[in-house]
């Protein structure tokens, strides 16, 4: 399964991965602390949180596209349900059938985000909750060619009040140390996009782009540990917080209820 990890899907065996991935594991420490039920994960990915999730739920189904993924995860968590499926919509579920859903970095990567969100206002169970993160626009680095947008705090509120009653938007920020290393991915990065004299990173494809935004990206995380590896690898979960201010966050946490 490690063939799927590129610097969009970061792995925790990666050392210089380990910012990013202590960043999105902080969602599902989160997240433990509010789900119940029946669970439904839309975009498991490779599965970074389940451990955290399921002694806090009755039970378990996922979807994500990925299928060597998804079979694998089936293997390890048999207790689970895992269907390959792109998305949206949620076709293969029934309306109601959820107590909780979380969807972690994933509304950025859909193109009918509007749908996205109708079809888990669908699946909910009434008075269920629904968890969502993704990354705060105004503290992106550069342009993600894998995302199809990305969203300000009041741009993803705004587009939740159209399907949920209850929206409450917070944010996962870092502490001094993880603002350290922000910090210096900015500088890094900054000095990258110098050579971009064409600003070629927003008027090329998406598709064009993919591949030296990896090469560059996973070029920079390396470059990152090499010169500040203690603050790379000391950098854990609990490093990154809960906060009011989605504003602010480098992730957007949104809440919303049935």
């Amino acid at each position: 399964m490690a063939s799927v990890y590129t610097t969009e899907i970061t792995s925790e065996s990666i050392p210089s991965d380990n910012p990013i991935h202590q960043r999105l594991l902080k969602a599902y420490v989160v997240a433990a602390g509010y789900v119940q039920g029946n669970l439904l994960e839309v975009g498991c990915g490779e599965g970074r949180g389940i451990d955290l999730l399921l002694p806090k739920i009755t039970s378990y189904s996922a979807i994500d596209k990925i299928e060597p993924v998804i079979n694998s995860l089936q293997k390890k968590y048999p207790q689970g349900k895992f269907i390959r499926g792109n998305i949206p919509p949620l076709s293969v579920f029934e309306s109601d059938s959820f107590d909780s859903i979380v969807s972690f970095q994933v509304i950025e990567h859909i193109k009918d985000d509007a749908l996205f969100l109708k079809e888990i206002y669908r699946v909910l169970k009434p008075g269920g909750l629904a968890l969502l993160t993704t990354p705060n626009k105004p503290l992106s680095l550069s342009r993600n060619p894998w995302h199809i947008r990305e969203y300000t705090a009041k741009e993803l509120t705004e587009l939740a009040k159209q399907f949920f009653d209850e929206v409450i938007m917070k944010g996962i920020t870092g502490n001094d140390k993880v603002m350290q290393y922000y910090e210096r991915n900015k500088k890094s990065v900054d000095k990258l996009m110098r050579w971009d004299v064409l600003n070629l990173q927003y008027n090329l494809p998406a598709a064009l782009l993919r591949v030296p935004y990896e090469f560059m990206n996973r070029l920079n995380r390396n470059k990152l540990k090499d010169s500040a590896d203690e603050l790379v690898m000391s950098i854990q979960h609990e490093d990154y917080l809960l906060t009011d201010s989605g504003e602010t966050a480098l992730d957007l946490f949104l809440i919303v209820r049935k």
